[in-house]
């Protein structure tokens, strides 16, 4: 591999994980559980862990797909933009639509826990930081 080539990959590589650290709040931790293909071409499904500190905000992001989410423990406020906050509560779930501006906050005393299905555009970030919407 030639030298060129070599510091490109690196470069990509620090992108991309400069990409995912941009993405995820010191609050709001994602473990990736599995991804695979799925029926829609160049789109993959990615199942995480979810977790939000308790004191904790997500941040305002957005998706490159669909986010479908069930919060299994604790609670969370979740932000839409466009519309009202709202309390969501372990046993619940949501579906942000692709692209649209969120963000969670907990603010209760211990950790909300969510399992996570996105399913998103093949080869973008999971997640992108937004700016918070007008009010």
């Amino acid at each position: 591999m030639t030298k060129h080539l070599k510091r490109l990959v690196v470069g990509v590589s620090l992108l991309a994980l400069a990409g995912v650290i941009v993405a995820q709040s010191p609050a709001l931790t994602r473990t990736m559980v599995t991804r695979g293909d799925v029926s829609v071409p160049g789109r993959e499904a990615v199942v995480a862990k979810v977790e939000i500190a308790p004191g904790g905000m997500a941040g305002w992001h957005t998706h490159p797909g669909d986010e479908i989410s069930y919060v299994t423990d604790g609670e969370t406020t979740l932000m839409v933009a466009g519309q009202p906050p709202r309390k969501v509560v372990a046993g619940e779930g949501f579906v942000i639509p692709a692209g649209v501006v969120h963000n969670a906050k907990n603010e209760g005393a211990t950790a909300t826990k969510l399992v996570g299905v996105y399913v998103v555009e093949k080869g973008k970030p999971l997640a992108s930081p937004a700016s918070a919407p007008a009010q």
